[in-house]
């Protein structure tokens, strides 16, 4: 069992170490992360890592990472939920209904970027 925490702790250490590096203003996917991750089909453990990144001392962007489509599914762990859509906001981006609306255009690829 002690070997399984300690895959999941690497794990969710490489998911902060690339949401770290997603750019001021542009925004990545779960998925993504995970694909960049070797792990395509773990985009819900790249969410539950970011769900309690906000406990640690170091400062992870978590509010730049949404769903595939841009909808912001990750705001309810942010405090408040309009959180995550201001600090969003702030950095430039265009939201409504929970939705970025210039998805595509601010999408970064960790897999294309981090070469």
């Amino acid at each position: 069992m002690a070997g399984k925490k300690q895959g999941s702790n690497d794990f969710f250490s490489r998911v902060y170490e690339v949401t770290i590096l997603i750019p001021y203003g542009r925004i990545t996917s779960y998925g993504a992360i995970a694909r960049y991750l070797g792990s395509a089909r773990s985009a819900r453990m790249v969410g539950w890592a970011l769900n309690v990144s906000h406990s640690g001392e170091k400062f992870i962007p978590a509010h730049r990472v949404v769903n595939r489509n841009g909808i912001l599914t990750g705001k309810h762990h942010f405090g408040t939920i309009t959180i995550m859509q201001q600090l969003l906001e702030n950095e430039g981006l265009v939201i409504e209904d929970d939705k970025i609306q210039n998805f595509r255009e601010k999408f970064w690829d960790p897999s294309k970027e981090l070469r």
